[in-house]
């Protein structure tokens, strides 16, 4: 269990740091910023990255809704629910730590401002409500989970589950960015929102609710159209 938890921490920084960070220092750096192609890239590209690299070891969960979808579905064990979600956590907000270390060492800083946070209303990219990001997050969540049961089925050739994953959360970041930032992780949400500016925090429980949902309900869906694998 210990190295589980070790490979869970690590991927979940990884994403977080690797996703966030491309957001936050890349995205809209001056002639030269990667935009939002370069972050659904960046986030897609971690997971791809450390699915390989230690998802042997703990399933490369890296969020709490994966965690709780596995378990709906019949792929994971109740009793490592809670220590699985608590590493994920830990690992997001170390993460947003060295993040902000980097970023306030900026010559001009002033602020984080947004912080690559989540958020609806006001503290939406494109000013979508709170029903459109409910709507996307579980739907998107929904989707993210059906590829991950899919793409580790025993129905399918082992060893390519990492590139479908990964190419799946960078179809749903191209998605969503305009409308939440794209969550569907509430460990990347938690991590960032800590020491974003504005209403990140107050929002924070979307994050969670709506994820998780998606999850649990591809979770059982999954199961009961294609049975336990």
């Amino acid at each position: 269990m210990t190295k589980r938890l070790l490979a869970e921490f690590l991927g979940t920084f990884w994403l977080v740091f690797g996703g966030c960070g491309a957001a936050v220092l890349a995205a809209a750096y001056p002639e030269l910023g990667i935009g939002f192609v370069g972050v659904a890239l960046a986030f897609g590209l971690t997971v791809l990255t450390m699915a390989y690299a230690v998802g042997g070891i703990s399933g490369g969960h890296f969020n709490p809704a994966v965690t709780v979808g596995l378990l709906a579905a019949g792929r994971f064990e109740a009793r490592d629910l809670v220590p699985y979600v608590i590493v994920q956590l830990v690992g997001a907000v170390l993460a947003a730590i060295v993040l902000y270390l980097i970023v306030s060492g900026r010559a001009d800083f002033t602020s984080v401002g947004g912080f690559a946070s989540n958020g609806y209303g006001a503290a939406s990219p494109g000013g979508y409500s709170l029903t459109s990001a409910l709507i996307i997050e579980v739907v998107l969540t929904f989707f993210f989970l059906i590829v991950i049961l899919g793409a580790i089925s025993s129905r399918v050739p082992a060893g390519f589950a990492p590139i479908a994953i990964g190419l799946a959360l960078t179809l749903i970041h191209l998605i969503s960015i305009p409308v939440t930032n794209t969550s569907v992780n509430p460990a990347r949400s938690t991590g960032v929102a800590l020491f974003a500016e504005g209403p990140a925090l107050a929002q924070l429980w979307l994050f969670w609710v709506a994820p998780i949902l998606g999850a649990a309900i591809a979770g059982v869906a999954y199961r009961s159209m294609f049975g336990d694998d």
